[in-house]
């Protein structure tokens, strides 16, 4: 690949779109890049054709690199055809390089002189993708925190089953490589082939968002050796049933970590990996510990401050009660937005990247996030974190999935509504459901509708997408309160 870069003239912070399912090419196109001074955008396949398009433009990728069948033909006129391209047939080493329409301007880069970058679009569940910039530096610092914090070596074999495109998994990239670990690729989701691929290849690390690893357990119930070489699941990027660190434990026999970061941090902020104390506690709170958001990795500095969105803010009490914005500073924070001064001066105000989450902190520096800002509920007046009514759904033995968002109310300005996917197999009234939440949360915080859903909607990166579920709501009426 670098050679090909070199014979089409890429100069050093072009823009090169990667068109890969999970796959050893996807490995070598991130490091290709880098070594060549490149920006690698690493392409959502599940993106509509409307959409890929507005990102290759907006990034000014002036490279489509990829899967043959996977990399779009724009042809002459610069315009994508609406009929998706099937797969090509060839061999597994098969890769195409063509120009792009969408080249802008120079190859410059918000980052020093000769360093490659990465450019992340985000998933925009709450407003329009933004370009995340991240350097050479970033991904540095990053592998050697997660070297030392999950503590990698040359035994180790990382399963890339979380999608390549997203850094849920890329990260692993540059650490399992900086340990000299083996890394196994999985091209498409597939609870089943995962289980067996984990097995064949001796994974003994990975991590999965959470709507995939209710699949993966009953998998790896179905084999009686399970998969013996596991060591460690991490999952992140939404709450999690209760009751599940307990039969990741059970079911795997392997160590659970929750995980916490955004693209913006590259990713990884926090882990609920346990201390000596805390892995000597009873069952029970050693697993409602593994549940939590976690502390702070190593290197990052962390803080959970008041008012939210503000250049000046004072720390809240470490009483896991008062609500805050997560801030954060360390090498691992992105410079800023692709081209896009306004938005990055607003993300560092007062000199800390503001996640936009919310959430509390504890006596032990362990945090428990609460919400996005921008998804809390204001009904009636009083503060709905949607975050703690989905933890009370799921409880529910029924429910495999919940998400909590406003919708419009008459009275109240929002309410709460939520929905459901339920276990495979079960049934449950919804009206069950809200009276199942009124013995757990106040009651003005319970949802006053449930929808039971056959599945939620989902960004690129697996996060349920709750834009997508508001905006039936919303449309053409603007937000009374939140």
């Amino acid at each position: 690949m670098v050679e090909a870069f070199r014979a089409a003239e890429a100069r050093p912070g072009d823009r090169v779109a990667a068109f890969f399912p999970n796959c050893h090419l996807y490995f070598a196109a991130y490091y290709a890049a880098l070594k060549s001074d490149l920006a690698l955008m690493p392409m959502n396949l599940r993106l509509a054709s409307p959409e890929r398009e507005a990102v290759l433009r907006r990034g000014g990728a002036r490279f489509l690199l990829g899967t043959p069948g996977l990399v779009p033909d724009f042809g002459e006129a610069g315009a994508e055809g609406r009929k998706e391209p099937a797969p090509a047939p060839g061999g597994r080493d098969d890769w195409i390089l063509r120009p792009s329409p969408f080249a802008a301007g120079e190859g410059t880069a918000p980052a020093p002189a000769g360093d490659g970058f990465l450019l992340y679009f985000t998933s925009g569940t709450t407003g329009d993708p933004k370009g995340v910039v991240l350097t050479r530096r970033n991904c540095e610092a990053h592998a050697e925190m997660t070297l030392a914090a999950l503590r990698f070596t040359a035994d180790d074999v990382w399963l890339h089953a979380a999608p390549m495109f997203h850094l849920a998994d890329a990260w692993a990239i540059f650490t399992a490589t900086a340990a000299g670990a083996g890394q196994a690729f999985l091209d498409r989701w597939d609870a089943g082939a995962a289980v067996g691929l984990a097995r064949a290849a001796g994974v003994t690390l990975t991590n999965l968002v959470p709507s995939m690893i209710p699949d993966f357990l009953d998998a790896a119930a179905r084999h009686p050796d399970r998969i013996p070489s596991l060591r460690l699941l991490l999952s992140g990027g939404a709450p999690i049933p209760p009751a599940l660190p307990g039969r990741i434990e059970e079911t795997l026999g392997c160590a659970y970590a929750q995980t916490y970061g955004l693209t913006e941090t590259s990713p990884f902020l926090t882990f609920s990996l346990l201390d000596d104390d805390e892995r000597g506690r009873p069952e029970a709170e050693r697993r409602l510990r593994l549940g939590r958001t976690g502390r702070a990795a190593p290197g990052i500095d962390l803080r959970v401050v008041r008012p939210a969105a503000s250049a000046a803010f004072t720390d809240v009490r470490a009483d896991d009660a008062e609500v805050g914005e997560v801030v954060v500073r360390g090498a691992t924070i992105t410079p800023g937005y692709w081209r896009d001064a306004p938005a990055t001066a607003e993300a560092f105000r007062g000199g800390w990247f503001h996640t936009g989450d919310l959430g509390t902190i504890d006596a032990r520096r362990s945090i428990q996030l609460v919400d996005r800002a921008k998804d809390v509920i204001i009904s009636g007046g009083e503060t709905v974190y949607s975050v703690e009514v989905e933890r009370a759904l799921l409880e529910h033995a029924a429910v495999r999935e919940a998400a909590v968002f406003a919708i419009p109310d008459e009275r109240f300005g929002e309410s709460v509504m939520a929905a459901v996917v339920l276990q495979p197999g079960a049934a449950v009234e919804a009206a069950a459901l809200a009276a199942f939440c009124r013995g757990r949360i106040a009651g003005y915080k319970c949802p006053r509708t449930v929808d039971i859903v056959p599945a939620l909607p989902r960004t690129g990166s697996g996060k349920i997408d709750k834009k997508r579920l508001r905006e039936p709501f919303w449309k053409g009426r603007d937000r009374r309160i939140s």
